[in-house]
């Protein structure tokens, strides 16, 4: 992208879909194989929407999440990738920043709540995007409709009340 970086304080819708139509290939660091826990959520959305999602977590090396072998850390990755979706805290997140540097990354994108102005510089210097306090996911769904009133959208229009799931594993 070109221009001045833009102010870490807000982006413009404008700047976001671009970034986010770049992208096709993101590792997501501090990815978790637990259904429940947002990692996860966000790994399974953005695979829907058709990117590459590649996840890392030491703990979790070897295994696989939602067919995709978690490897230990960004320098493991196969590839290069377009993003670095940092699911860390905002100390831990300067450590992955760098890594995603050496890593060839295009963009460093930083959860909700994930901000390293620091780590924000180095990358910027380096040539990377930089996105934090924001969630692809939640960025997505705002960016295309797919967030109702309510914060879902589950395309059903119905005044009936629906029965409650019996799990939340038979949702997936």
């Amino acid at each position: 992208m070109s221009g001045p970086a833009p102010s870490h304080d807000g982006y413009s819708d404008d700047f976001i879909r671009q970034v986010l139509e770049r992208v096709k290939t993101i590792a997501l660091v501090g990815a978790s194989s637990d259904p429940v826990k947002a990692s996860f959520i966000v790994l399974k959305y953005l695979r829907d929407k058709g990117y590459r999602v590649i996840p890392v977590n030491p703990k979790l090396a070897g295994q696989t999440i939602l067919g995709e072998r978690v490897h230990a850390s960004l320098s493991e990755l196969p590839e290069s990738p377009d993003m670095v979706d940092v699911f860390r805290n905002a100390a831990a997140a300067g450590g992955v920043t760098d890594e995603a540097i050496a890593a060839g990354a295009k963009v460093v994108w930083m959860q909700l709540g994930v901000r390293n102005d620091e780590a924000a510089a180095r990358a910027e210097a380096a040539g990377l995007t930089v996105v934090m306090n924001r969630c692809p996911k939640i960025e997505l769904q705002r960016l295309f409709h797919e967030i109702g009133r309510i914060g879902v959208n589950s395309n059903i229009l119905t005044s009936k009340k629906a029965a409650p799931a019996k799990s939340f594993k038979k949702l997936m």
